[in-house]
């Protein structure tokens, strides 16, 4: 029988897991103040539990740990972890610096099956989704006892490598860790989860009730358009999309943010503009727009500075909230669409640290 990542379960699992072994179920949250207050990675270093206890634990349960192989700093201080499995496989990790915020942008895959051609991801195919203890670590790598307040984040993405809802269970299982209050405890509002249109699964998500802010990335205003750039599109095309987005169950006050990746004469004229005002109508929204960041082997081409401009005033003079995000951390392929799956064996990268 393989062994239990205690960081892959709920609070009421490892609860049933205890009573089990013969074990009074408070000692789950004595457990989850270990795994995620202390952080600790030895069921022996969980000082409050009966010695045979951790010794059955030692036997049968273990706690995953991640291994930092790379860490790159851009000119502009974004920062991208290159994180190592125990299988072997990477994950990248990044931390976004702005003004009044620092965002921690994690991954749900190694590798992504949506296909989407602007984006760097998309070309090795996927490869295997992550457990909830795999998208939880990266997390707790930021938030390690003692890491430097000027580190520290303040917001969850959920926009990197891979397509959320592709590894439902393991995102919703992440974030319910996440947003628990014996797991890490950050509130559901800080966390965002971004999608590029699995209809059903964004159904089923909102019946999850997490209270997390949902991103759609849009990216088109014609079916089109958006099957050549997102071939997700063929199954769950603009109507039905956004039919989806309209019955989502928004907590008081939210907003859905439409991620639209601006690529130049595919997705910037000003009747993609007119379209967008048209097909937002009604849904609470705000929309990011993104400028490409260029990749190798893509046919398509950043647009130029003043094309985004003008986008951006049509919408805002037709009553959407429109911003435009500025890429970050360009110059180590940290941006948006940049990430990568490394198929590269690992003793080509040094482990800095676990």
């Amino acid at each position: 029988m393989s062994s239990i990542d205690l960081r892959d379960l709920q609070l009421q699992d490892m609860a049933a897991l205890l009573e089990s072994e013969g074990e009074p179920r408070f000692r789950a949250r004595q457990m989850c103040q270990w795994l995620y207050k202390h952080q600790v990675f030895d069921p022996e270093q969980m000082t409050n539990l009966p010695e045979p206890l951790r010794q059955r634990l030692q036997a049968t349960c273990h706690i995953g740990a991640l291994t930092v192989l790379r860490h790159q700093q851009s000119d502009d201080g974004t920062e991208k972890t290159l994180f190592g499995l125990a299988d072997g496989n990477q994950v990248e990790t990044v931390l976004i610096p702005a003004e009044e915020r620092r965002t921690l942008c994690v991954s749900t895959q190694v590798g992504c099956a949506i296909g989407c051609r602007f984006c760097l991801t998309a070309q090795g195919g996927l490869v295997r989704s992550l457990r909830p203890s795999e998208i939880v670590g990266q997390v707790l790598y930021f938030q390690t006892p003692g890491k430097a307040p000027d580190r520290a984040f303040t917001n969850i993405v959920f926009m990197g490598m891979g397509e959320p809802l592709d590894n439902f269970n393991g995102t919703v299982q992440a974030i319910r860790i996440i947003t628990a209050e014996w797991g890490l405890g950050i509130s559901p509002r800080r966390i965002t989860v971004s999608t590029s249109g699995l209809v059903r699964r964004l159904e089923a998500f909102g019946r999850e009730d997490l209270k997390v802010n949902l991103a759609i990335s849009l990216n088109a205003t014609t079916d089109a358009v958006r099957t050549e750039i997102m071939p997700i599109n063929k199954a769950f095309p603009i109507d039905k999309l956004l039919q989806a987005c309209r019955e989502f169950p928004l907590p008081a006050r939210r907003r859905i943010t439409f991620e639209y990746v601006m690529l130049r004469d595919v997705n910037d004229t000003p009747e993609d503009a007119a379209r967008l005002v048209r097909l937002l109508r009604g849904i609470r929204s705000k929309i990011n727009l993104l400028p490409f960041n260029e990749i190798p082997g893509s046919p398509y081409r950043r647009p130029l500075d003043e094309t985004v401009t003008r986008f951006q005033e049509y919408l805002l003079q037709h009553g959407l909230a429109a911003f435009v995000r500025q890429s970050r951390g360009r110059d180590i392929s940290a941006a948006c669409g940049q990430l990568r799956y490394e198929s590269r064996p690992e003793s080509e990268l040094t482990p800095l640290l676990t």
